[in-house]
């Protein structure tokens, strides 16, 4: 049999059952891909259908708030695919009259989507010959062919998404990309792929000298930056609290979070419970008193690393018509939308006070 015949037979009998794979709605198949660009499948589908619960087509999508498109993906991470795709439902709905586009040049074009989305919509909505080219895909056709060109160069992603355009059936492309995406993700795994299992074992050139550790070949190590994060969980009168937005080009862009002191390096207790840590915030609050410190939490990002300090505080509001921070009920506070660091933060305290 041909690599194609394996790869669909196996992928038949093999596929996993998942919600949007039931539709060609291509509404879904782009809020799934999207969620599913940084998020595994087995925690991205609980996400996957209280987002479509809420938003199930563009018109809900577009008419909602950016601050609830954010709240319902909180836990995701990456906030900025929410953003990206609240913009392009506004898109969708002032360039294509609230139709999602049917040609791959219009779908490319939309905010947030690039070639793989591009592809993925295509070809499992419309049946267009469109080849998915992500990390299942990479590494699957690396190892295969034994291709050591390194997939974060032009060349190698010039060289794999030409194969992967290439080997795609173009009678069945939808089928043809699942297939390969799933090979990726439940068989040709990064670290510990199951190669009995397959279906393209016989021609498979890391099969064959054991080097599957090997592929794919990448040239760039990402380089982490560490941060160092105090928060204050502010305690002020008649059981208020306070949040603030972060609106600057950041992580976590358009997020709420507790009042911030960013620092250079890891401050020591004695340094906390000197009043001059709380130099920046004195503009806002006086009177503030430390009440409890948390243990410091270590919160990874791609290229980051959150270092994290929660701190409950006592303080007085100095109420100014231009603050920076809302004045909310503490019952309130679930409303908002917040990094997953905080929310993590919150649950436990809030929940250790019941």
């Amino acid at each position: 049999m041909s690599f194609n015949e394996q790869l669909i037979k196996w992928y038949l009998s093999n596929k996993r059952e998942l919600p949007w794979r039931e539709s060609s709605d291509p509404y879904k198949i782009w809020i799934s891909e999207i969620i599913l660009q940084q998020t595994r499948v087995n925690q991205g589908l609980s996400y996957y259908e209280r987002f479509i619960r809420r938003f199930p087509d563009v018109k809900s999508l577009s008419e909602a708030k950016e601050d609830e498109v954010l709240k319902f993906w909180q836990g995701l991470g990456y906030y900025s695919r929410a953003r990206n795709l609240h913009a392009a439902a506004h898109m969708i709905t002032s360039l294509h009259n609230g139709i999602f586009p049917a040609d791959y040049q219009s779908v490319l074009k939309l905010k947030g989507i690039g070639e793989y989305t591009a592809a993925a919509i295509c070809s499992f909505a419309y049946g267009l010959p469109y080849a998915v080219v992500d990390g299942n895909v990479f590494r699957v056709l690396s190892r295969f062919f034994g291709i050591s060109t390194p997939i974060d160069s032009g060349k190698g992603k010039k060289e794999f998404s030409e194969l992967a355009q290439e080997l795609l059936d173009k009678k069945n492309p939808g089928l043809h990309n699942q297939a390969m995406m799933d090979l990726g993700a439940t068989v040709c795994s990064p670290s510990s792929p199951n190669c009995t299992k397959c279906p393209l074992q016989e021609g498979c050139c890391a099969f064959a000298d054991r080097s599957w550790a090997s592929f794919p070949v990448k040239q760039q190590k990402t380089k982490q930056r560490d941060r160092f994060f105090y928060y204050l969980y502010i305690i002020g009168m008649d059981g208020k609290t306070y949040l603030h937005k972060r609106e600057k080009n950041d992580i976590w862009k358009n997020l709420y979070e507790l009042p911030l002191i960013e620092t250079d390096r890891k401050l020591s207790e004695e340094e906390l419970y000197d009043k001059s840590s709380f130099q920046p915030l004195e503009a806002e609050f006086e009177n503030m008193r430390i009440r409890k410190i948390y243990p410091t939490v270590k919160h990874v990002l791609s290229h980051q690393c959150i270092y994290a300090c929660f701190l409950e505080v006592e303080a007085d509001y100095k109420k100014s018509g231009n603050s920076i921070f809302m004045e909310i009920d503490e019952s309130k506070i679930g409303d908002y939308a917040v990094s997953r660091l905080t929310d993590i933060f919150l649950s436990e305290m809030l929940n250790s006070t019941v």
